[in-house]
């Protein structure tokens, strides 16, 4: 066992107030966005959490890497047919979250996950590289496997049959956007006085902002 009742951090190096957040939460996540992506010390700036709700009846997290934003939503792809696939297929309430240690914040974002258009998915299947391709293709993900051979064989296999011809996307695999109802935005202040502002998309699609105790 190991007591970690002293791990303690200080965090001191931005603030979050309102005169600088603009009406629309997206083009706050924007702009961290970008600057956790240009800080040097940073790492896969675009790598988020996704949380669902398992058909077991449990949440769970695992972390998937978000492959584009719009003023509608946040898109990410997976297998539609693997574990994450099937608990949206029951229930598309999701909750995505970011966190850059070397900037000290966290955006969590609720939202309802849906499908993408086949045309978009078609898309960004096209621009991945070979084996990323052929691995959606060897892989029925989440699914119970023997061994780690039988996976690497099913890639030969495929690498043989696919050689010099063009790789179609798969129709169990593709794209979703998660369109958010609320995001917060989080920043690390000194003696866990943290700054956390809150938006919740309206009726009216307008964004109501709030201020949250830390």
């Amino acid at each position: 066992m190991k007591d970690l009742s002293n791990y303690r951090k200080v965090y001191q190096k931005k603030e979050l107030l309102e005169k600088d957040c603009p009406e629309n939460p997206i083009e706050l996540f924007r702009n961290w966005f970008l600057e956790a992506d240009a800080n040097p010390s940073g790492s896969e700036t675009n790598a988020m959490n996704l949380a669902t709700i398992g058909l077991d009846g449990f949440p769970k997290n695992r972390i998937v890497l978000l492959k584009q934003f719009t003023w509608q939503g946040f898109i990410f792809y997976t297998n539609y047919n693997s574990e994450k696939g099937k608990a949206i297929t029951l229930n598309p309430n999701v909750c995505l979250s970011f966190f850059w240690q070397s900037l000290e914040r966290q955006i969590i974002i609720k939202g309802i996950a849906e499908k993408i258009s086949e045309n978009l998915s078609d898309g960004y299947f096209d621009s991945r590289p070979d084996g990323s391709k052929l691995g959606a293709l060897a892989s029925n993900q989440s699914e119970v496997i023997s061994s780690r051979k039988q996976l690497d064989e099913k890639l030969k296999q495929l690498e043989k049959q696919y050689k010099g011809k063009t790789i179609q996307r798969p129709k169990h695999w593709g794209g979703y956007i998660v369109k958010p109802v609320s995001i917060e935005f989080w920043q690390g202040r000194p003696n866990r006085m943290h700054d956390r502002i809150k938006y919740s998309l309206q009726e009216n699609f307008d964004w109501k902002r709030e201020r949250l105790a830390p």
